[in-house]
């Protein structure tokens, strides 16, 4: 029996996947829904009720405890708890139709569930499931519901297992991670400028995963804000994830070598692309091809004069377009042991002479104007000698955005630099050298 009911709560949290990925009308959401109905009834053919129960991060039924389970389905175990979900109950009678007004309440926004749940959930219609927190007293209200840092450090190492597990050949937990790409989308598209601060200021302790995990994040933020659809945002973050897996199958020593490199070592580095494509084609199935595609095209440029050589003119994929933008924009930034990264108005203008050869005219465009030259959480100087922190973008102006002032004391407060026209940013403080003092003011 523990089989089957592991069974079912998996097929559940697919199925919930599923429908926050493609909505209800989509046959990839009509095909789980089917399977987590029919396992579920079946567990329920031999009791009156099933009880899930969600005890840290693992998964609980009974006196038994699903380790493996849990480990798998982290990403939609935390996702429940985000919503004050720990315990589930369903009632033989249960209905499809229930089973379908669950789901999509489970799916709303966090912020949604506050007070009374089980109210708000028999007011949709649902009899025969019930849910609220465990009754545990060394189990806090609020202690597991995840921040934006949480979320950024979970996905970081879900990166790293998955990345791992595809050099490895082995078969990879893709439902999880779907998963969790689609709370950094949510979170995305409700606290966007704290996820796109994260990933600004990780990226300076950064290995090569923590950089896919940026470029993923900064890809679905981009893909949003250009106005695709969450499944494309979806398939694109995940594209973007996977964009330098190549490089992973490269040496350490060449990839991090300071002086430079020799043609035979550059042309290392240059089939990631087409290693990336070859490792990505085995998870066609189970990932698509737009993966395949993105790590093949990434350093194509828009004029084709990249690189893989192609023997006729190949215009990048958008997905590609997008990814090589932010992989572009991202690893300027990063600060390695054997270089600095640039400032963001340096990023900037690097960026910006390459615009026609390297990158979209009008894409690049829209790139700067949604993420603005300084990112969220930058520390800058203004022109008064006043320390800020950049709070918020203005599209209007991409040089002038919303600023903090931390320093001195007395004058804190927020600024919109283009109301406001006697100041402007002087410079840019190095988070992890003369800005450092300031982060934990952010």
């Amino acid at each position: 029996m523990p089989t089957k009911i592991e069974e079912a709560f998996k097929g559940l949290l697919t199925c919930i996947q599923a429908f926050r990925m493609y909505g209800e009308a989509h046959p990839m959401f009509v095909k789980s829904l089917d399977t987590s109905f029919e396992d579920l009834a079946v567990v329920l053919a031999d009791r009156e009720e099933l009880v899930i129960g969600i005890v840290g991060e693992d998964l609980a039924f009974e006196k038994e405890i699903f380790f493996d389970l849990a480990r798998i389905l982290r990403p939609a175990i935390l996702y429940l708890k985000e919503r004050n979900i720990e315990r589930i109950v369903f009632y033989r009678g249960l209905s499809k139709e229930e089973l379908i007004k669950f789901i999509s309440f489970v799916s709303r926004p966090k912020k949604d569930f506050q007070g009374d749940l089980q109210a708000a959930l028999n007011r949709t219609g649902v009899e025969h499931i019930s849910i609220g927190k465990l009754k545990v007293e060394s189990v806090q209200s609020n202690f597991f519901l995840l921040d934006q840092s949480e979320l950024y450090n979970f996905s970081a190492d879900m990166v790293s297992r998955s990345l791992t597990g595809v050099l490895n050949s082995e078969k990879i937990d893709h439902q999880g991670l779907k998963f969790s790409l689609g709370n950094i989308m949510d979170n995305l598209s409700t606290q966007s400028q704290e996820m796109l601060k994260l990933a600004t200021l990780k990226r300076y302790d950064a290995e090569t995963y923590i950089h896919m995990l940026n470029v993923s994040i900064f890809s679905m933020y981009f893909s949003s804000r250009l106005g695709f659809d969450k499944s494309d945002i979806l398939s694109i973050g995940l594209a973007a994830m996977y964009h330098d897996i190549g490089k992973l199958s490269i040496s350490r020593k060449i990839l991090r070598k300071p002086g430079q490199l020799t043609d035979q070592e550059f042309g290392q580095i240059k089939s990631h692309t087409l290693l990336g494509a070859q490792i990505m084609l085995k998870y066609v199935n189970t990932l698509g091809i737009l993966p395949v595609v993105v790590c093949f095209e990434h350093h194509l440029k828009h004029d084709s004069s990249g690189y893989p050589r192609v023997p006729f003119l190949r215009k990048q994929h958008i997905a590609s377009s997008i990814v090589a933008t932010c992989d572009v924009y991202d690893a300027l930034s990063q600060k390695r042991g054997y270089k600095k990264g640039y400032s963001p108005d340096v990023i900037y203008n690097i960026m910006h002479g390459d615009k026609g050869s390297a990158f979209e005219p009008e894409l690049l465009d829209k790139f700067f104007k949604f993420m603005g030259v300084w990112p969220a959480g930058s520390v800058v100087e203004l022109n008064n000698g006043n320390i800020a922190l950049v709070k918020e973008q203005n599209e209007a102006d991409i040089w002038r955005p919303k600023v903090e002032i931390v320093s001195p004391v007395e004058k804190k407060g927020v600024v919109d630099l283009v109301q406001d026209i006697s100041l402007s940013i002087k410079r840019y403080l190095n988070p992890w050298e003369e800005g450092k003092e300031y982060l934990q003011l952010r």
